[in-house]
């Protein structure tokens, strides 16, 4: 693959590029879902990719349909399984294109395809930050995630990957994995985290915007294998009307920004000492560092289904159209201040 990180109009041609020719030479359902959901978010695939999605929506209905009213078992993962029968009983036409507003200074989206994603390990309660790889357990290795491999190559001085997100929820939204073979738990050490710092410097001198995120285990991650994710866009978090980015307006949780891989390194491993979770923003020549309540040991608000690196930066997730026209600048920020540690 030509380098897909040249410039913003090239790693985004060759993202929908990729997202199409995933869905022409593969036919399962993790495919469908993935070029689904992220055709869903962007608005610019959609019309391109919707006749591919259709016509595939239907196959797979009646391939399904036919199997389970024969009683023969779908050779179909089971969390692919019950999301397309979700899609199933929703229709293929009640699929609607991710929507954006804002609850100043919040930005809030209507995603209706991602309320369908498995939970996996972000939805319980987690206790510490460090937790053994598990290579019986879902990781980044596993063959059938190949095909949802966007690159392979050297970042920063270290083999790598990027994979689509298979439910996404922010532009050009990937998970970048750091020398996956090794597999190594969701544990930031001096080393990784100089290595996100590098690749951010990297990847945002020539797409400007980009982002690279991180949930810390007890903040969300979903999966306990090192990754970060990568979107393009600024959060609110990042807005310089706020204390922290030298504003006058106070954030509703605490927040501390570094200009260098060392001093942030310090500001993580006092939080690491302390047992304390917390999601990160990497961006060009700095770090918004979020010390929050672990997951599971606050009541979640009645709009959302979790609270990780993006709700934290200000950019909150709803699933239905009733929450997405109701949600006010309070709602969001009272959820926030209950994340205090």
């Amino acid at each position: 693959m030509t380098d897909p990180f040249r410039s913003t109009d090239t790693f985004r041609l060759a993202f929908g590029q990729g997202l199409a020719d995933l869905l022409a030479r593969h036919d399962g359902l993790g495919v469908y879902i993935l070029v689904l959901a992220n055709a869903a978010y962007e608005p610019a695939l959609w019309g391109p990719l919707a006749p591919a999605l259709r016509a595939r929506h239907e196959r797979h209905a009646a391939e399904i349909t036919a199997a389970l009213r024969a009683g023969r078992r779908s050779a179909e993962p089971e969390d692919d399984l019950m999301v397309f029968l979700k899609l199933l009983a929703m229709g293929f036409d009640a699929v609607r294109i991710t929507e954006t507003r804002q609850a100043d200074p919040w930005q809030v989206q209507f995603n209706p395809v991602r309320a369908l994603r498995p939970p996996r390990a972000s939805g319980g309660r987690v206790e510490g930050l460090l937790r053994p790889f598990d290579p019986a357990g879902f990781h980044f290795n596993k063959p059938f995630l190949a095909k949802e491999v966007f690159w392979q190559g050297a970042l920063a001085g270290k083999p790598a990957r990027l994979l689509y997100n298979k439910f996404p929820f922010a532009t050009l939204h990937g998970l970048l994995v750091p020398q996956p073979e090794r597999g190594l738990p969701q544990w930031l050490t001096p080393e990784l985290h100089g290595w996100a710092w590098e690749a951010t410097q990297e990847l945002a001198a020539r797409i400007p915007g980009l982002g690279v995120a991180y949930n810390s285990f007890g903040a969300q991650a979903s999966v306990n294998h090192l990754h970060f994710q990568t979107f393009t866009g600024a959060t609110p978090v990042q807005s310089p009307r706020f204390v922290h980015n030298g504003g006058a307006e106070p954030y509703p949780l605490p927040c501390q920004v570094a200009g260098d891989a060392g001093e942030a390194w310090f500001l993580l491993d006092a939080l690491h000492q302390r047992g304390t979770p917390y999601n990160l923003l990497y961006s060009l020549g700095r770090l918004h560092i979020l010390p929050r309540a672990p997951q599971g040991s606050r009541a979640d608000a009645s709009w959302g289904a979790g609270m990780a690196w993006s709700e934290l930066a200000g950019c909150v997730t709803v699933f239905s159209r009733e929450d997405f026209t109701a949600l006010t600048e309070a709602d969001v920020r009272q959820a926030l201040a209950g994340l205090i540690p």
